[in-house]
């Protein structure tokens, strides 16, 4: 009979260390490294480009698309008018690696030079805008 308890005991014992252990596995680890330099990027573009209504940029709006399962946080730079349009600008970083990358038509224009900059000190940890609107 005593035996039978603390076998009862030890398996519930078991038991809630296992139920226990599940709960913490659920809980999401943290933000990758890419997708922590492309929060940093894409508030800072937002921001910069978007909010503060810069003439340069009120061709275009910004696709987020920083909650991606591919391990390829980004966000796009698309025509104001035709918001499923073809991108003009990628700005991406992948995996582990918090390099953040930016390619499109948009880097071959001359405002290209500026959208680099302005992405490398958002990268760099700098929110500042680089012109004034």
């Amino acid at each position: 009979m005593i035996a039978r308890l603390a076998l009862v005991a030890t398996a519930g014992l078991v038991l809630a260390s296992c139920q226990s252990g599940s709960k913490s596995t659920s809980v999401p680890a943290g933000k990758s490294a890419s997708l922590l330099a492309m929060e940093q990027v894409a508030i800072a573009a937002h921001k910069c480009w978007i909010a503060s209504k810069d003439p340069a940029f009120k061709s275009y709006q910004m696709a987020n698309e920083l909650n991606s399962f591919s391990g390829t946080p980004r966000f796009l730079l698309v025509p104001a008018k035709h918001y499923g349009g073809k991108p003009l600008l990628v700005v991406q970083a992948q995996g582990s690696s918090s390099r953040v990358d930016a390619f499109g038509p948009l880097m071959a224009d001359p405002l290209g030079a500026r959208i680099g900059s302005d992405i490398a000190r958002w990268q760099a940890g700098n929110p500042a805008c680089g012109v004034a609107a």
